[in-house]
């Protein structure tokens, strides 16, 4: 057990065994380097290198699933590093006709899977690359500002029709970085909370596409699912066919502990993602320290509720990791 590799230490948490320390990883957004696969591939390495973390989450740009859909979107500054979309695709109900599957081989959809190929090229497969996959019905939100909530209500048959199509092309890019090497996927729905959505239009227009997507990623090694958002849907997600979950365990229900002892899955949390930018270096270790014990080091990994603001600093960052390598 003693001196295991980042992946043995990453297997052995998501299959409740004993560990020399737990797994950690931190993530954020890299605005203005993450437009090419080769420019996200430097900045990631950067980063990993800095911080010598025990898995990757790749953090392509947020919208990356909407630009071959005809999205537009510029960096405006948000601290979160994130693209402001400036053309949305999707302005009326009928819009929605035009969404028809796209290939994946090429245009942004292609950059991304070449930049997790890169990224685990460029670290010998020593280090689990996950690639971020967005949901259907998140990357419809995406599309259209918003605005498929008020539509599915009005219209279902329309949106049905151009939630297959963006299945369908989910599937095939899930399929395709996997192929191109991602050791797994970081699967991110946004919707799966009551403050948009009920649930049971989230099992209608939500899972019935979450579930062939996940099914798409029958190779992945490690499939950790976020639910973005407070309120959220934790009991309808925590049956999903994943490997490990991960939720705003600082901000909103359940606790880390009790989402572990109510999926029976490894736990991916522990650090406010968004206070973090503010806290003390000690503040920071602390957090680390009470997500471990509230686990007792066992199907936990330390990692952000969400992803960080770009200022965060590095400090604390660094002093999450030595937290976490003390034991």
């Amino acid at each position: 057990m003693a001196g295991m590799s980042a992946r043995e230490r990453v297997e052995a948490t998501l299959a409740g065994q004993d560990v020399d320390v737990v797994p950690v990883s931190l993530w954020r957004h890299f605005p203005e380097r993450d437009q090419t696969a080769e420019a996200l591939t430097e900045v990631t390495l950067e980063w990993q290198n800095r911080f010598g973390f025990d898995f990757i989450k790749l953090m392509p740009p947020g919208d990356y699933a909407t630009i071959d859909w005809g999205a537009k979107s510029e960096y405006q500054g948000a601290v979160g590093g994130t693209r402001q979309t400036t053309t949305f695709p999707i302005t009326e109900i009928d819009d929605w006709a035009k969404i028809k599957p796209v290939p994946v081989d090429r245009g942004r959809n292609r950059e991304v899977i070449e930049a997790a190929r890169l990224v685990n090229d460029r670290l010998h497969g020593e280090i689990p690359v996950l690639q971020t996959i967005f949901s259907p019905l998140t990357i419809a939100m995406k599309l259209s500002g918003g605005k498929v909530l008020e539509h599915l209500r009005q219209r279902p048959e329309v949106v049905h029709e151009a939630l297959s199509a963006i299945t369908e092309v989910t599937r095939a890019m899930t399929v395709a970085t996997l192929e191109r090497g991602a050791y797994g996927i970081f699967f991110a729905t946004q919707c799966a909370t009551t403050d948009l959505m009920t649930v049971d239009e989230y099992r209608t227009f939500g899972s019935a596409y979450d579930g062939p997507v996940l099914d798409a990623a029958g190779a992945s090694r490690f499939t950790l699912v976020h639910i973005h958002g407070s309120n959220i849907m934790f009991d309808e997600l925590k049956t999903y066919n994943a490997h490990a979950l991960n939720w705003h365990d600082r901000r909103t229900a359940p606790t880390l502990a009790e989402g572990q002892a109510s999926s029976g899955r490894t736990v991916a949390g522990g650090i406010h993602e968004k206070a973090i930018a503010d806290m003390t270096t000690t503040a920071a270790a602390a957090q680390a320290r009470d997500a471990i014990d509230s686990l007792n080091s066992r199907h936990v990994i330390v990692a952000p509720g969400c992803v960080m603001p770009i200022n965060t600093p590095e400090a604390n960052v660094q002093a999450v990791v030595d937290a976490v390598r003390a034991g």
